[in-house]
């Protein structure tokens, strides 16, 4: 079903346009690529202050206030990029393993990304939040989820088939 879907979307004029103009995906590449790293670091950032390790000396609500709309607006310029990119080479895409996992997994990152803010962002308006170990281990927990997407990511990026040559078509 997604691969007779993919055949079609690659047909399309959106599609021909990205492989046709080379500038493209090479643009898009590296728009998304540094969305990641802004991504991981504003999650990095608000994780190293719950667990006391950066910006103690801050409240957290400085610390969430700063960071948390460059989460959110790198995940939406990410999910942009990654969309049209998908959308030049939709087969490719649509038949590697790899690619449904990370998928699956960005899919649980959104989710993370959602219980990290609804625990921490109540926290952010409370004087001198102390977390719980709930709290620090969602913040830990997130880091390490999306530091397994970046490598699936990258791993798909260079053609690496992280699962051997196991293909969905």
């Amino acid at each position: 079903m997604f691969l007779d879907l993919a055949k079609a979307l690659g047909g399309s004029s959106l599609s021909i346009w990205v492989q046709s103009h080379l500038w493209v995906t090479p643009l898009l590449q590296s728009v998304h690529i540094v969305m990641i790293g802004v991504v991981f670091v504003a999650i990095l950032m608000i994780t190293l202050r719950v667990l006391g390790k950066v910006g103690a000396d801050e409240t957290f609500a400085t610390v969430w206030n700063r960071f948390s709309p460059w989460m959110w607006g790198g995940i939406g310029v990410m999910a942009l990029t990654g969309l049209v990119l998908g959308i030049g080479e939709p087969v490719r895409e649509a038949s590697a393993l790899s690619f449904w996992l990370k998928m699956s997994l960005i899919a649980i990152g959104i989710v993370s990304a959602l219980a990290f803010g609804r625990t921490l962002r109540p926290l952010a308006y409370v004087g001198d939040a102390q977390f719980s170990g709930g709290a620090k281990f969602v913040a830990a927990g997130t880091v390490v989820l999306w530091l397994f997407i970046i490598f699936l990511g990258r791993a798909i990026a260079y053609d690496v088939e992280v699962w051997g040559s196991l293909h969905l078509g």
